[in-house]
């Protein structure tokens, strides 16, 4: 296994975050979505502006992690919209957690999840959720294996097709 080295994004950081973004989504999802809806949610969520109005903003916090000097893969946490099952608990939202499709199986995932369980525990939070679509079977099996639980379930928007997300959390 490479080694993976792990920092904190700058705001000029929004155009790479773009990219990966972009890139591991389509990869992921696009053969279980129509491509007009992951286009619509692309161009939404994973604008330039978008990004660099969130990187660095308060309750933000973006890491992203290298294999060889290799963008592999990067995190964004959110602090302050806890769903309601966890409002009486510090908490904070793992928003995104991808991996290049190619380093996947490396250790980046896992470097990343021990970097936000730390984090949370830094920040003195109780819990550390995430949402994650019921049909990816690979991302629940390694949220399972790092002792996150179903607690609950959301709708997703995809584009134009509503979807249903597992609401996971771990208790620290």
């Amino acid at each position: 296994m490479s080694d993976i080295f792990i920092r904190y994004a700058k705001r000029e950081d929004a155009p790479l975050i773009a990219a990966i973004s972009r890139d591991t989504f389509y990869s992921t999802f696009a053969a279980q979505n129509k491509e007009e809806d992951m286009e619509k949610f692309m161009s939404e969520q994973f604008s330039t502006q978008r990004l660099m109005d969130q990187v660095g903003t308060p309750g933000n916090t973006f890491l992203l992690a290298y294999i060889e000097n290799k963008l592999a893969g990067y995190v964004r946490l959110l602090e302050g919209f806890p769903p309601r099952e966890l409002q009486e608990y510090p908490t904070i939202e793992i928003a995104r957690i991808y991996a290049v499709t190619d380093v996947i199986g490396k250790g980046v995932g896992s470097a990343l999840m021990q970097r936000c369980i730390g984090i949370a525990g830094e920040k003195k939070k109780r819990s550390i959720w995430l949402g994650v679509w019921e049909e990816n079977h690979r991302a629940i099996a390694f949220y399972t294996k790092w002792g996150f639980e179903k607690f609950g379930e959301h709708d997703f928007v995809l584009g134009n097709d509503v979807q249903r997300d597992w609401m996971m959390r771990k208790l620290l």
